[in-house]
C-alpha cells in the first residue's frame, strides 16, 4: 500500500511539474513587442535577445530549452512573413500563431531556425537552445 501511494505521488508530481513548465504566451515578452505591416523597412527587422531557458519545448512538440514567457511578440499585418533566429549556438524556434497553432523550426539555415508563416495577428516567438542553457541571438522578421 505504501509503495502504491508513493508511486501515485510521484506520478502526480510529474504531471504538475509538466503543467507548471509550459510556455505561457499570456506573459509579457522578455525582449519586447514589434508591430510590422507589409512593406516594412528595414527588412529584415531584428531584435537582440538571450535565447534559451529552463523550459523543455517538447511540451508543444518542439526541440530545445526556452523561457516560460515569449522572447518577442510580433503584431503582424500582412501576408507571408518569415520569422527566424541567428546565433553562434544551435538554436530552435517555437512560435504560437494567431490561430493558436504551435510551429517549430530547427536547423533551417545551418544551425539557425526559420519558418515562413502567413496571416495577420499576434505571433509569440521563443528562441530555444538545442542543448540547453542560454546564448546570444537575434530574432528577425522578413518578407523576403
Amino acid at each position: 500500500m505504501i509503495m502504491k501511494s508513493a508511486a501515485t505521488a510521484i506520478v502526480a508530481a510529474a504531471a504538475f511539474t509538466g503543467l507548471a513548465a509550459a510556455q505561457d504566451y499570456s506573459l509579457s515578452p522578455n525582449f519586447g513587442e514589434v508591430s510590422l505591416s507589409a512593406g516594412f523597412a528595414p527588412d529584415p527587422y531584428g531584435v537582440s535577445i538571450v535565447a534559451g531557458g529552463s523550459v523543455n519545448a517538447s511540451n508543444v512538440g518542439c526541440a530545445g530549452s526556452i523561457s516560460n514567457a515569449p522572447d518577442v511578440r510580433l503584431y503582424w499585418s500582412g501576408g507571408e512573413v518569415t520569422i527566424g533566429a541567428e546565433s553562434g549556438s544551435d538554436t530552435t524556434l517555437v512560435i504560437n500563431a494567431p490561430d493558436g497553432q504551435w510551429y517549430c523550426a530547427d536547423d533551417t539555415n545551418g544551425f539557425d531556425p526559420a519558418i515562413r508563416l502567413s496571416g495577420s495577428g499576434q505571433y509569440d516567438v521563443w528562441v530555444g537552445v538545442y542543448s540547453g542553457g542560454t546564448a546570444s541571438a537575434t530574432v528577425y522578421f522578413t518578407e523576403f
